[in-house]
């Protein structure tokens, strides 16, 4: 195991609570436009996918067909309604005590990241360091945003970290060969969530923002040792 040099935090159900928030929104479209449809179900275990992903696999689950102009529309209302999504507990106390170089990789898209960094003051500790699905050939559960974060910060993915609450983000950057902790802290978490996460790869599991300088400092001690 080689040491570990950085820190990558997803942003929407990791920095803030969004993830509940876009599913509420993605719910309520998708009943107004199929009425009598049961779609809570199948919306949630697709989170942390592409919007466009997410309500594809819903009309594929359902058996219903949304147009171009409905899925534009649908993922308009959710990136604005969750860019509002107030941040996790600790998260800023947390980030400013990692001294590892700390990145955002996202499945959404940089301008609207790179906004919501900025609007809740977060943009100080990442910089540059935002890497969006939109600047890669494919979104997660593929591994190229997290092996174009490490590519930008000039380190080996196994000497990452990441922050991941999703399954499509575990095993994207699992994929990519980093060391995956998962945040199941978000208000849109299941019962279950856990133990998905830890099938997909993560290799501990957390609710509380304030103990993730702790959890990064054992896993950089690990590695440190397990180097020598």
């Amino acid at each position: 195991m080689t040491g570990i040099a950085a820190l990558i935090c997803d942003c929407d159900g990791v920095l803030i609570d969004s993830e509940a928030v876009a599913a509420r929104v993605l719910v309520r479209e998708l009943e107004a436009r199929w009425p009598g449809a049961d779609v809570a179900p199948v919306v949630m275990p697709l989170l942390g996918q592409r919007i466009e992903r997410v309500l594809g696999g819903a009309g594929e689950a359902l058996g219903r067909t949304l147009t171009a102009a409905d899925v534009a529309a649908i993922g308009v209302a959710a990136e604005r309604e969750a860019q509002a999504a107030p941040l996790f507990p600790g998260v800023a106390a947390a980030l400013a005590a990692i001294t590892l170089t700390r990145a955002c990789a996202s499945n959404s898209y940089t301008a609207v990241v790179r906004a919501v960094l900025a609007r809740n003051d977060l943009d100080r500790f990442f910089g540059e360091r935002v890497y969006c699905a939109d600047q890669v050939a494919k979104p997660k559960p593929a591994p190229d945003v997290y092996l174009a974060a490490a590519h930008g910060m000039g380190v080996a993915p196994e000497a990452c970290i990441v922050v991941e609450d999703s399954l499509a983000g575990v095993t994207a950057a699992r994929a990519a060969g980093m060391t995956v902790l998962g945040f199941v802290g978000g208000t849109h978490v299941g019962e279950a969530h856990d133990q998905e996460l830890r099938e997909a790869g993560a290799v501990e599991i957390f609710d509380d923002m304030s103990t993730l300088p702790a959890r990064v400092a054992y896993w950089v001690q690990k590695a440190q040792a397990t180097s020598h």
